[in-house]
């Protein structure tokens, strides 16, 4: 089963087993914008043990659903479901974001380990993802809810795959600042909460993403 799992590609594997986008984080394999990759040719890029990973998905793949499996919900639920568990939520969790990562550049930045430039990197962030979203909420969204395979619905989902892939650069960019999101010994309670926020905007960020490309705009892509 494990040899089975390594010739899948991360996305379809996101998909297919709950947990497995954990354990993708955890590896840091980029099942979002790097859906499209064999386990096997990810995990060797990484120059990690392919079978050990593997096994580790074999033993989920027996578990339930935390949720639905969204391959099998109607398109109106799931662009409903990414709206409210997703497009809110980044909303409400970048001002915060911004706010203390000022502090501790503020308070900390004689400091080596400052993560110096990370506000207005956030700041950037938030434009570029506020920019995307209302895209989606006012032209592809509306067309996808009236058909979601419209030959007219290409042009703008190539727009958002594009976006997604500078996503993906932004949240390099964010691990480059910040030491992979990993807070100094020393560090104070408001830099471990910027730094824990931060990890909650990396993994819900690659889960919106994930569920976009990988199954909502390949739906719409299937004729």
């Amino acid at each position: 089963m494990t040899n089975a799992l390594t010739e899948q590609t991360l996305g379809s594997l996101a998909c297919l087993i709950p947990g497995a986008t954990r354990v993708f984080r955890q590896y840091k394999l980029d099942f979002c914008c790097g859906g499209s990759t064999r386990l096997r040719d990810a995990a060797q890029q990484r120059g990690l043990d392919t079978e050990a990973i593997a096994a580790e998905l074999a033993a989920l793949s027996g578990d339930s659903a935390t949720e639905p499996d969204w391959r099998d919900e109607p398109t109106a639920d799931l662009i409903e479901h990414i709206l409210e568990r997703f497009h809110e939520r980044h909303r409400d969790q970048l001002p915060e974001l911004i706010r203390l990562a000022n502090r501790v550049e503020q308070v900390h930045g004689n400091k080596a380990d400052c993560p110096t430039g990370l506000a207005e990197h956030l700041w950037c962030m938030q434009q570029e993802l506020e920019s995307h979203m209302l895209k989606e909420e006012q032209i592809l969204f509306p067309m996808l809810r009236r058909d979601s395979q419209l030959p007219q619905t290409q042009g703008p989902i190539a727009v958002m795959r594009y976006e997604h892939d500078q996503h993906g650069t932004a949240l390099a960019r964010l691990a480059e600042l910040t030491n992979d999101i990993t807070p100094p010994a020393n560090a104070c309670n408001t830099w471990r909460a910027l730094y824990s926020g931060l990890e909650e905007l990396r993994g819900d960020l690659m889960q919106h993403i994930h569920l976009e490309n990988n199954i909502l705009f390949v739906r719409a892509s299937a004729n």
